[in-house]
């Protein structure tokens, strides 16, 4: 009797133990697999993040971060400027008006002006500089026709070219480019950083304000894979930032590592040419219905994303 009663203990414990053992197998699963890497998601086609100054991911970083693939079928691209009528528009005598007026950053993006195919952008950014008569510094193009200023030829612009999605590409350089579909959708400019894949501080070259004071920026870089990074460090207008060594103003020093680590972070390859558009009192981010930063200056031109 006692021996059967052993025995009976004995099964009970084995079986407690087996449910115990399965029941830690249920909360314990095997983890999933991570997200693609977007940079080897060959779908891939446009994305929205914030990074500290090391290029990491953090959801209370300081820089405002948009990746995208400008092959992507998903996405189209137009340029837009302030105007006082219709973008495109001609007079009587079949010339393109240029009357322009001052305009920030949500009227570009917000206006009948803005929209392609009848939809306004999924994502925006801030580009060139305006002048004293409202009109835009540098090179632009929307959609192959120029809206450009007096240092068209000197300072350098940021564009995605015409074509068919698959032959889409991104460029960074000074005046028209030769070939004339790269010059289809441009972007003025300044203050180049990389230049085929060389970093250059140029801290000396914006000057003692525009280096060290005039700290919010809006910067546009491309890998050698292709991919696009557009970024707004803005400190002022994100309360929640937790400011740290790794988290602060981004100076030209700077960019280098945070650009490097998004790049690597998000396997798009090696930056190769980078440029800031117009920072200071300018800068002006937009994502998916959401404006991140907007400050209070009138602007030269922005750069438009659209979904289709």
């Amino acid at each position: 009797m006692l021996t059967k009663k052993l025995f009976l203990l004995f099964i009970s414990i084995i079986g407690a133990s087996l449910l115990s053992g399965c029941q830690q197998i249920e909360a314990n699963p095997v983890p999933k697999a991570s997200k693609t890497c977007p940079g080897k998601d060959p779908k891939f086609s446009i994305d929205f993040f914030k990074t500290n100054n090391q290029g990491k991911k953090n959801s209370r970083g300081i820089n405002n971060v948009i990746i995208f693939n400008p092959k992507s079928a998903e996405l189209d691209f137009k340029v837009n400027v302030g105007l006082s009528h219709k973008l495109y528009a001609k007079d009587a005598r079949g010339k393109l008006r240029k009357e322009y007026i001052p305009k920030q950053f949500h009227e570009l993006i917000g206006d009948e002006n803005a929209k392609l195919n009848g939809q306004l952008p999924i994502a925006a950014i801030n580009a060139d500089y305006i002048d004293t008569d409202n009109q835009p510094q540098g090179l632009n193009v929307s959609r192959g026709i120029e809206y450009s200023g007096a240092f068209k030829n000197k300072r350098s612009s940021f564009g995605i070219s015409g074509g068919t999605p698959n032959q889409r590409q991104a460029t960074i350089q000074a005046g028209r480019r030769k070939n004339d579909i790269l010059n289809y959708n441009l972007v003025g400019g300044n203050g180049r950083f990389y230049r085929q894949g060389n970093f250059k501080d140029i801290c000396q070259d914006l000057g003692e304000f525009a280096c060290k004071n005039a700290t919010n920026r809006s910067l546009a870089a491309i890998t050698t894979q292709g991919y696009v990074i557009l970024l707004v460090n803005d400190l002022k207008a994100n309360s929640e930032i937790e400011l740290s060594q790794l988290n602060q103003e981004l100076l030209p020093d700077m960019f280098d590592n945070v650009l490097q680590g998004i790049a690597s972070n998000n396997c798009l390859g090696n930056i190769q040419e980078g440029i800031l558009f117009d920072g200071g009192m300018s800068p002006g981010l937009y994502y998916n219905q959401k404006t991140y930063v907007e400050n209070l200056g009138p602007i030269g031109s922005v750069f438009l994303i659209y979904k289709k």
